[in-house]
């Protein structure tokens, strides 16, 4: 459900993965490897990107 959720609210703020990368202070591409589902998430920057997306944690986690 990360992904997806991602995916969805990048979509409706129209961010690019660039943009939400730069707003959580992460790396473009692991923002990417995320939305995939290539790679695995910290709590720290599950948080980070949360707060960049200013939502809680368990927003992004929910179906």
């Amino acid at each position: 459900m990360l992904a997806l959720n991602l995916i969805r609210q990048r979509g409706l703020r129209g961010w690019s993965q660039e943009a939400l990368a730069f707003e959580a202070g992460l790396h473009r591409t692991f923002v990417a490897h995320v939305e995939r589902q290539a790679r695995n998430i910290s709590l720290d920057n599950l948080e980070r990107l949360a707060l960049a997306l200013k939502l809680r944690p368990y927003q992004l986690l929910e179906e």
